[in-house]
């Protein structure tokens, strides 16, 4: 039940336990052994596979599938992780629905895709249950990498340079492993602390070292690093937030999304985290929908998501879209903020309506304001500072085959890195691709 006060502004605790409990619940919940097989059963098995080339990191999709189907999850796992060593969790985050099952001729033919990413999980769930690594490292190499980032990238790249026998120190400026997965995304998308789980299962090869609190530049500096280590790999995500650059932004109660998200998985007790009774989400992407959403999770009464252009520009998927607004969220686009109103916090944003015209994007003249007593700015992040790398647009650290950035001893992947689609399966892929070149490289 609701605290008295809880009609007004920003407060906690706003549901019951029981409530809390049965909204942050598996978005997906797990198939058993029977509802694997029965999933299974439904895959042609295409020998020229149209899901594997839809899939970022190449998971051979029907071979796996067919090894469910004939009762041996192990060596499925084995075939998804060894494309994949995070394919755990990217069967929870991943938007299969855009890439592997979008693809699938079942979706051509009938509209219902083979359930590729559930048939995932519940390969490499059964995996990780079991007491053995499926990985062996080889022989130390006396090499050593660095690893800048502890998320998706830093640790898949970690982990295939570990296979080949170097030996790996992670750095991230987190107090926690994990990047992305640890903090970034919704709670409802990866229950039961899985990403710390596995982490520790990855860890489990040998030869990765993980030091937490260290963030570059303020630690160490790439000119350290290459002095002391072999090659160097930079993963560390993008750490900037950008601003909305208008007047009233300072105004309590206006945050940026990822830290909200971040809040919201660290916590142990979801009544504790407050919530506004109106809340306004700016943005169009995934940290959009996801802190819009999980808004909503909390108790918001009124949630509303603006982006700046039409539904079809958003980067979140329209799966990710229609489950907003099935939890209620209700989504505005052509519609950009021009001011932050309120005494001390925010209490209104007011909105001029776009087009796009023959310059771009433009304002109209016809504005709206919508109540708020918290906002949460989902526009993008951007790169901390990483001298003498080139960059792109200023953005992010540009990268040429396998991650080779302007550096011969630096690699790059990821969020930070050009030429990405900011995905974990994404960054997965490019971690992995480049531990390979660095492991030809130092080879000779």
């Amino acid at each position: 039940m609701s605290q008295p006060n809880s009609a007004q502004g920003v407060c906690s605790s706003r549901l019951t336990s029981q409530d809390y409990a049965e909204n942050f619940s598996d978005l997906h919940p797990p198939l058993d052994a029977h509802e694997a097989l029965v999933a299974a059963d439904r895959c042609y098995f295409c020998h020229d596979a149209p899901c594997i080339t839809a899939c970022p990191t190449d998971i051979d999709i029907p071979l796996f599938i067919r090894q469910i189907a004939t009762g041996t999850p192990e060596s499925a796992a084995r075939t998804i992780l060894s494309q994949n060593i995070l394919g755990g969790m990217c069967a929870r985050v991943c938007p299969t629905e855009t890439l592997c099952e979008e693809a699938c001729v079942r979706e051509a033919a009938e509209g219902q895709p083979v359930d590729i990413g559930r048939l995932q999980r519940f390969a490499t769930d059964t995996i990780m249950r079991s007491a053995s690594h499926p990985f062996q490292r080889a022989a130390e190499t006396g090499k050593t990498v660095a690893v800048i980032g502890a998320g998706p990238a830093g640790l898949s790249c970690a982990h295939r340079l570990a296979m080949h026998g170097h030996n790996v120190k992670i750095f991230d400026a987190r107090p926690k492993a994990g990047g992305l997965n640890e903090f970034g995304i919704a709670a409802y998308k990866s229950t039961d602390d899985f990403a710390a789980k596995e982490v520790e299962w990855l860890l489990a090869i040998g030869g990765i070292d993980i030091e937490t609190g260290k963030a570059l530049g303020r630690d160490m500096s790439l000119s350290d690093l290459i002095d002391t280590y072999d090659a160097v790999f930079l993963g560390m995500g993008l750490a900037g937030v950008n601003a909305l650059g208008l007047a009233g932004e300072e105004k309590d109660e206006v945050r940026d999304a990822v830290s909200f998200i971040a809040d919201l998985r660290q916590s142990s007790d979801l009544s504790t985290l407050p919530v506004g009774r109106h809340v306004v989400v700016i943005g169009g992407g995934m940290t959009a929908v996801d802190a819009a959403v999980q808004s909503k999770l909390l108790g918001a009464q009124n949630v509303h998501l603006v982006y700046r252009r039409g539904r079809a520009r958003m980067n979140a998927s329209k799966y990710e879209q229609d489950l907003a607004a099935s939890r209620g969220v209700n989504i505005i686009t052509n519609a950009e903020p021009i001011a932050v109103h309120g005494n001390g916090a925010v209490r209104e944003v007011e909105f001029s309506y776009t087009v796009e015209g023959p310059n771009g994007l433009e304002r109209t003249e016809d504005t709206f304001r919508l109540p708020a007593d918290q906002v949460l700015k989902a526009i993008g992040q951007t790169l901390e500072d990483t001298p003498d790398l080139v960059k792109t647009d200023g953005r992010k650290i540009e990268v040429g085959e396998n991650g080779r950035t302007s550096h011969p001893a630096i690699w790059a992947g990821g969020d930070c890195a050009s030429g990405g689609d900011d995905l974990t399966v994404t960054a997965v892929a490019e971690g992995r691709n480049a531990a390979e070149d660095i492991h030809r490289t130092l080879m000779g």
